[in-house]
């Protein structure tokens, strides 16, 4: 079984060069029975205790996001992911991002409350935790009688996590360590127990991580919450140690390791903001939806105007594609953490490494999806139009809150830098073969070109012609970066990043285009008709964003004939045989989610 798995599993990073075939793919619509009640019992909880309270969430309740979460824990959906030794569900890792997609889209306060416990305040420990301390700490963390927050950023130290402040001496007599410095941005740090704090000792080059239970009466203080411009009712304080006492046993992991764990965390972090994200999507799209119906303007419903219509059905658009992706990578994890648990690994170490081989594809998601989320909700408030503006509505708040998952996490400017750095990294060592398919392109394009028109009577045939020659355009542009500045790319950032937008651009058209065609083998295409639209919409805006970008590095790091040849290479990848009716695709997608009022795919 471990090998028939293997060897249909892409390695991350592998989609630039590999074909993925639509069977070996996981959709929202392979979700068992037992994931569907979890995700309704879910959605019926984020209805009734987040979204029908959502005006009181914006008056700084923080009272009533602690209660939220405390009836969370009760219910089970603090523990979905951890295992039952420890007193969790024992889910699955597509489970838990199940759970935590539609318990994270009614308020940006208890999605954060939700994802800074769960994620950063819990699987450090989880994860790099001895026996002893899982034992201690994760079954309580697991029931919501205790949460955790996690202490790393500092006033210098923000995405330069390694160069902060805070220092842990150890005592004379060996038996504590005294921690002292401070700690900004700190999430849940209001009602948190249990605390992750990361500190250096002596003159060491990397921190240390240590769990610190939240004793006032241990050198720990607060500053005052957070003036923020949304997450209103989750608490974010500055936390301050002075000579807090900690027990030598308590140091999670090994002296020095503390910044391998902060990263391996924030990659758990980065894939789960993106789930977090979707629900935000649907309950912003629904309720735009909902008032274009109403909205009655010039004797029309403003659901009727094509300006509504395109918006509409570009927001439709940008969720279907990032659910694609979302569930996509959240299996291939899941999947990968089955094959190291099978050869011998601990779940602890099979969960570490099953993420940590998906790096690239967590911070891809992070970044497309957070960047989609803010332009839903902006294009939302345009719908509303005025009322958009007001408090009153619930889009001002959305918009609000949408704008940190751009910046938390690891803004989107350092994902979009970890993920292409991340691929070169993988190429370099062999373990992704960008050097031998990058030739391959290279060959190619010195070649006379293929003038003959293939059938394109298959769904899909054309989009799967055009998104293998979008990744030869991937490889072209990698190759040239290489070729004009070696190993010092990674010092070229603008050059990278424009790389990187078009990575993402592939792996989420490849989404698209693999969990329709999975649809319309098994649903018939008939039943997929505005999944099928939506799929061709995004492969076209993307091949025409690809474009550009590629047309900008190419005029930037070659000359004449080199830009010349490049250029032409350009040109013929991106090619379409047939180009789809772009207007025509939004229309059909607009009637299908007006017709429904809500988006129904």
């Amino acid at each position: 079984m471990k090998e028939t798995i293997e060897k249909k599993i892409t390695r991350g990073g592998e989609f630039v060069v590999k074909e993925t075939q639509c069977e070996n793919i996981f959709t929202p619509e392979d979700f068992s029975e037992e994931q569907k009640m979890m995700r309704d019992a879910v959605k019926e909880f984020a209805d009734k205790e987040i979204w029908s309270k959502k005006e009181e969430f914006e008056k700084k309740n923080f009272q009533l996001t602690l209660d939220v979460m405390k009836k969370a824990g009760e219910l089970g959906f603090l523990g979905v992911g951890i295992p039952e030794e420890y007193g969790g569900l024992g889910m699955s890792f597509t489970s838990t991002m199940l759970v935590c997609d539609y318990i994270s889209g009614s308020s940006g306060s208890t999605s954060t409350a939700f994802g800074a416990h769960t994620g950063i305040g819990t699987m450090p420990i989880l994860l790099y935790g001895n026996e002893e301390q899982k034992n201690k700490y994760i079954p309580k963390l697991a029931s919501g009688e205790h949460f955790g927050a996690y202490c790393l950023t500092e006033p210098g130290a923000g995405s330069d996590a390694n160069s902060g402040k805070t220092k842990a001496v150890l005592s004379k007599d060996k038996g504590h360590y005294l921690i002292s410095g401070q700690k900004i941005w700190i999430s849940n740090a209001g009602f948190a127990d249990i605390l992750t704090v990361f500190a250096k000792i002596e003159d060491d080059k990397n921190l240390t991580a240590f769990i610190v239970p939240n004793d006032p009466n241990n050198g720990i203080s607060m500053g005052n919450e957070e003036e923020k411009l949304g997450l209103n009712s989750s608490s974010t304080r500055q936390v301050f140690f002075n000579d807090t006492k900690v027990p030598v046993e308590n140091m999670l992991s090994e002296r020095g390791n503390g910044f391998k764990i902060a990263m391996n965390t924030l990659n758990i972090g980065r894939i789960k903001l993106a789930a977090a994200a979707l629900d935000a999507e649907r309950r912003i799209i629904n309720s735009s939806i909902n008032y274009a119906n109403e909205r009655v303007q010039f004797n029309t419903k403003i659901s009727e105007f094509g300006a509504i219509k395109e918006k509409i059905a570009t927001m439709a658009t940008d969720l279907y594609i990032g659910e694609s992706a979302t569930y996509r990578a959240a299996k291939d994890i899941e999947d990968r953490i089955k094959i190291l648990e099978d050869s011998g690994k601990d779940h602890q170490e099979a969960e570490l490494k099953g993420v940590e081989e998906y790096v690239i594809e967590c911070s891809m998601l992070k970044v497309a999806i957070s960047e989609d989320l803010q332009n839903i909700a902006d294009q939302g408030i345009q719908i509303f139009g005025g009322m958009g503006y007001s408090k009153e509505t619930p889009m001002e708040s959305a918009w609000r809150d949408a704008r940190i998952a751009r910046i938390y996490e690891g803004t989107n400017e350092i994902n979009r830098l970890v993920a292409i750095g991340m691929l070169i990294k993988k190429g370099m060592k062999g373990h992704v073969d960008l050097i031998s398919k990058a030739e391959n392109v290279a060959d190619e394009l010195s070649g006379i070109p293929s003038f003959e028109i293939p059938d394109l009577s298959k769904v899909f045939k054309e989009e799967k012609i055009i998104l293998k020659n979008l990744k030869k355009i991937f490889l072209m542009l990698s190759g040239a970066g290489m070729k004009k500045f070696g190993l010092d790319i990674e010092k070229e950032q603008e050059v990278l990043m424009s790389i990187s937008d078009i990575m993402i651009k592939i792996y989420l058209s490849e989404s698209a285009i693999l969990r329709t065609e999975k649809n319309c083998n098994r649903y018939g295409e008939e039943n997929q008709k505005g999944q099928i639209a939506m799929t061709q919409l995004y492969l076209y805006q993307s091949v025409e964003l690809i474009s550009n970008k590629a047309k900008e590095l190419i005029i930037s790091l070659s000359d004449k004939e080199e830009q010349k040849f490049l250029l032409m290479g350009l040109k013929r990848f991106t090619k379409y045989f047939n180009y789809p009716k772009p207007i025509e695709l939004k229309r059909k997608i607009a009637k299908m989610v007006i017709d429904n009022d809500l988006y129904c795919f």
